[in-house]
């Protein structure tokens, strides 16, 4: 073990629920560092505040969560091209005197659709919504070679304006509305807050390979109303975000350490705990 504890920490609002000190314990456990990992509450005004304090007082690296991914963005001196594409940052950290920033949500979502068994290299994915969460995880999904990624908002000019930046890189991107979702899909993944927000599921139709996935980015302890209406709908297999949650965090961990940690015991763990 490292003699002295690595200060770590994640910042939002609210802040109290966040699992990210249990993640980054346990990974750090695996790796053999000592770590200290805090919640930091901020708000709109003392945000950046928070952020300069943070790094002035010798923090290794700074997780960023809800409301403040943009925010971190425009406060970044070097931009990662993930975080570049989405327009927002989740991994803050120091090097050689200037704020670095990445957005490790999209790769924690494509390592944990590979965990599952369902790489999306060469698959139909369908992505619904066009928020932040959407915009995430497009870069990623391309970069891991899918065959067809066809974005769908209940606004359909948001999720043209989303892809927009990226058609040109390449011929898989479509982007529609709600009823644009005509199509054999193999993975579908819901990037919306609907599972929080309703107990209804999205009112979406949806036709499903022999062999599919329906993903949902919130996590929860039983399978969430997406999930379970697109079981109903013919998806052979379902799953919540808890493995994209541990993904990014893995990768967060990789970049201020050097070191990747085993997301795979840390997630069981989780999962138990959500469960019981």
């Amino acid at each position: 073990m490292t003699s002295y504890p690595l200060q770590c920490a994640v910042i939002g609002n609210p802040i109290a629920h966040s699992r990210s000190p249990e993640i980054h314990h346990a990974f750090a456990k695996q790796c053999g560092l000592a770590l200290q990992y805090q919640r930091l509450l901020a708000n709109d005004n003392d945000f950046s505040d928070h952020v300069r304090g943070f790094f002035a007082q010798g923090g290794r690296g700074l997780n960023v969560t809800v409301p403040f991914k943009e925010k971190a963005f425009a406060l970044a001196d070097v931009i990662s091209p993930r975080a570049q594409q989405a327009g927002a940052i989740n991994t803050l950290w120091m090097q050689d005197g200037q704020l670095h920033g990445c957005n490790t949500d999209g790769i924690g979502l494509v390592q944990d659709l590979i965990r599952l068994d369902f790489d999306p290299k060469q698959q139909r994915v369908l992505l619904i919504g066009a928020g932040g969460a959407a915009r995430g995880v497009l870069l990623p999904l391309i970069e891991a070679g899918v065959k067809q990624l066809r974005v769908v908002n209940r606004t359909a000019a948001k999720a043209q304006q989303l892809i927009s930046p990226l058609a040109h890189t390449t011929s898989a991107l479509e982007a529609g509305g709600l009823d644009n979702t005509q199509g054999i899909w193999d993975i579908v993944i819901n990037a919306t807050s609907s599972s929080l927000q309703a107990r209804h599921p999205l009112d979406v139709p949806l036709s499903f390979s022999s062999q599919a996935l329906a993903y949902d980015m919130v996590y929860g302890a039983q399978p969430t109303p997406f999930m379970q209406s697109c079981l109903q709908q013919g998806a052979s297999h379902s799953a919540d975000g808890l493995g994209m949650l541990v993904g990014q965090a893995a990768e967060s961990f990789a970049i201020w350490h050097g070191q990747r940690p085993d997301p795979a015991p840390v997630l069981t763990f989780l999962r138990q705990q959500l469960e019981s």
